[in-house]
């Protein structure tokens, strides 16, 4: 019967949710989306162009950089294709599976990204408080492990709260409250006792967003402390624009992250265009800013898109 049912459950189909009440400018809010996409798989993509072709970018930051502009499109391109089979009135239909997946993404690169600011933390730690050890102690190989225990820990991490969906009778409605799959989301429409979803979310939310978080909040007391002793104002200003970038960038994921989670937890019963909106913020905007963000603020990325627009007119400027 077990078997069965599941089996039931990974054939079953669920019903996406565009605008509510807005359907018939459903064609003309897909716009702004396009812009907002594409705004955002340019930009990481030139980020990570430059980054690889220019030997002067081959440096644990613009590696971390690179590591952030593939977690930002990880998280935001599973979404684009159901948001705009609705958007579009294609179809609002999604496989369960199909839906899995696409929350595994979504919550995996979200997870994951954390860690990259994370290790982006610890890398302005070194590089302002260990300046001289900078390039001994974040290597090439020590970078690139930290990426793939950012990606796996995050992976292995879902595997046990997505796999119990598969047990979960749907019996009410199958329609979901947004464009695309989110755990939070469907756990609300299943038929059974989802305490085990509830607390092992909360736990992992508070351990790997949690941890990441009180690992950047500590990286900068101590860069704090360390900039203090800098003596001349001006260095302090140096050492500290530094960092503008990556703290603009934590603001940018953590504040739509907890505005989510708080909607969901607290405000179940609120306008559904709340629920929507803080969704689309928390899966768009990161990818969208972060680009923009690190070109106007580092100077070797404002650079590199520069010689990738105009490459005769910087080369000509340099000889």
């Amino acid at each position: 019967m077990a078997t069965a049912n599941s089996s039931n459950i990974l054939s079953s189909t669920f019903y996406l949710t565009g605008i509510p009440g807005y359907e018939e400018f459903h064609h003309w809010i897909s716009i702004p989306f396009c812009l907002l996409y594409l705004v955002g798989i340019m930009g990481n993509c030139t980020i990570l162009h430059i980054v690889r072709t220019d030997p002067r970018l081959h440096e644990p930051m613009y590696y971390f950089l690179a590591m952030l502009s593939l977690t930002d499109m990880g998280m935001s391109l599973p979404t684009m294709t159901s948001l705009f089979r609705v958007l579009w009135s294609i179809s609002r239909e999604i496989r369960f599976n199909t839906c899995v997946v696409q929350m595994f993404f979504i919550h995996t690169f979200s997870f994951t990204e954390s860690s990259v600011l994370l290790a982006m933390a610890l890398d302005r730690y070194v590089a302002i408080c260990h300046p001289l050890r900078y390039a001994t102690i974040l290597t090439p190989t020590l970078i690139t492990k930290i990426g793939i225990a950012a990606l796996l820990r995050s992976a292995f991490a879902m595997i046990p709260l997505l796999a119990r969906l598969a047990f979960f009778p749907f019996c009410h409605s199958h329609t979901l409250s947004h464009s695309y799959c989110l755990h939070q989301d469907m756990i609300r429409l299943a038929c059974a006792d989802t305490k085990f979803n509830v607390i092992y979310g909360l736990v992992l939310i508070t351990l790997l967003w949690g941890m990441d978080s009180l690992g950047i909040f500590v990286s900068y007391v101590f860069i704090l402390h360390s900039v203090l002793k800098i003596s001349s104002q001006e260095g302090r200003f140096k050492a500290l624009n530094t960092c503008a970038s990556h703290i603009c960038a934590v603001l940018i994921l953590y504040v739509p992250m907890i505005g989510l989670s708080i909607v969901h937890r607290f405000a179940k019963h609120s306008s559904p265009l709340i629920h929507i909106f803080m969704a689309h913020i928390y899966l768009l905007v990161p990818p969208v800013l972060n680009p923009v963000i690190y070109s106007v603020k580092t100077k070797q990325i404002r650079q590199g898109i520069l010689h990738l627009l105009f490459p005769l007119r910087i080369s000509s400027s340099v000889m």
